[in-house]
């Protein structure tokens, strides 16, 4: 599988650059989602972040939304119960 390098702005991963896995069109996925566990046993928390066009050195840049909504470009079909 192809990876593309990808910077993080805002939340706990601002200001790194991590590997992202390609689909088969080549692009990364419009959403990240990185799942962190509650060490007291809690539900553990999903931090999101979108795909925006790259800012400076890599071709793609993920941006921290702190509410956690899907991607506002990701397709909405009619059977899907996202919103």
């Amino acid at each position: 599988m192809r990876h593309e390098e990808s910077d993080f702005v805002g939340g706990p991963l601002d200001g790194r650059v991590l590997e992202i896995m390609t689909g088969p069109t080549g692009l990364p996925p419009l959403d990240y989602r990185v799942p962190v566990p509650d060490p007291e046993g809690a539900p553990e928390r999903v931090y999101v972040y979108h795909r925006e066009p790259g800012r400076g050195r890599t071709r793609f840049t993920y941006v921290f939304d702190p509410e956690g909504k899907p991607h506002p470009k990701r397709l909405k079909w009619p059977w899907s119960k996202r919103s």
